[in-house]
């Protein structure tokens, strides 16, 4: 159970990654801020509370793993693993230029990338495998895969989905960032997607719905996936697309355009921010 001071370390480490992601999609004017800020508790609970990893051996075998499948939100992955000391914070300064480290979605030559993702649908099959190979070394590490729901549209997702439970990988937790917005507008008016927690029990998934900016809930969710055996789990985590953010609430071409200049200051001081360094 998380102590009132690690919720509280958690809340200040979220709101930092929002920060983060608005200076970078602001300097680069380019990007995904929606669909970033809305992982931003998810991000910093799984970086500095649940996963294990050693920023000086950024490939140890016995690291957990992270694939984000929405690539696209890379700028909060970004931000956390620099906030974690894999590399320097100042490498955000030069998100999407060319020549430099962090571009506009994750490859494997950046410390602390386990997979390169971009083109929907691919990840939860690269985190399939992982957790599968996993098991065959085993190794006891946790492998975790982070979805959109948009995403939910792409068969490939469903193939893995399909194997997951027959290969009985209960070191996989997938985390669906629930967000009802996908790049054109509201999923349920482009794809609907609904009843999803039940599709996916109905592939035999072990499934725990939660408030994916509670941090209470996002521990109990991930006791429940380590205490699940046999199978894997979903966590579908219902977000709000640029959380932190009300510039962005409610507005779809706000979530994949990155801030004006007046968006960008009121943000900050949304977020309590300055700027940066």
């Amino acid at each position: 159970m998380l102590s009132n001071e690690s919720k509280q370390d958690l809340a200040e480490i979220a709101t930092q990654l929002r920060r983060d992601v608005i200076e970078m999609t602001y300097h680069a004017q380019s990007g995904h801020p929606g669909g970033s800020c809305s992982l931003a508790d998810i991000m910093a609970y799984l970086y500095f509370y649940r996963m294990q990893y050693d920023t000086q051996k950024p490939k140890d075998m016995g690291r957990d793993r992270l694939v984000l499948s929405k690539g696209h939100a890379a700028p909060v992955w970004y931000a956390a693993l620099a906030e974690a000391g894999f590399f320097e914070r100042e490498e955000m300064l030069y998100l999407r230029k060319a020549g430099h480290l962090l571009q506009g979605h994750p490859c494997v030559h950046i410390p602390g990338v386990d997979a390169t993702t971009g083109s929907l649908g691919f990840g939860l099959s690269i985190a399939v495998g992982m957790a599968l190979a996993a098991k065959m070394d085993k190794l006891d590490v946790k492998v975790h895969a982070i979805v959109g729901d948009g995403e939910q549209g792409e068969g490939q997702i469903w193939e893995a989905a399909m194997a997951a439970p027959n290969l009985h990988l209960d070191n996989l937790t997938v985390i669906l960032d629930r967000n009802r917005y996908q790049n054109d507008g509201e999923t349920e008016e482009i794809m609907p997607l609904e009843p999803l927690a039940d599709k996916w029990r109905a592939f035999n998934w072990n499934v725990a719905e939660i408030d994916g900016h509670d941090f209470d809930q996002i521990d109990r969710a991930f006791a429940l996936a380590d205490g699940c055996k046999g199978k894997p789990t979903l966590i579908y985590a219902n977000t709000v697309k640029g959380k932190g953010c009300s510039y962005m609430l409610n507005k779809p071409h706000l979530h994949y355009t990155p801030p004006t200049q007046e968006q960008y200051m009121s943000a900050l001081s949304e977020l309590e921010g300055s700027v940066w360094f």
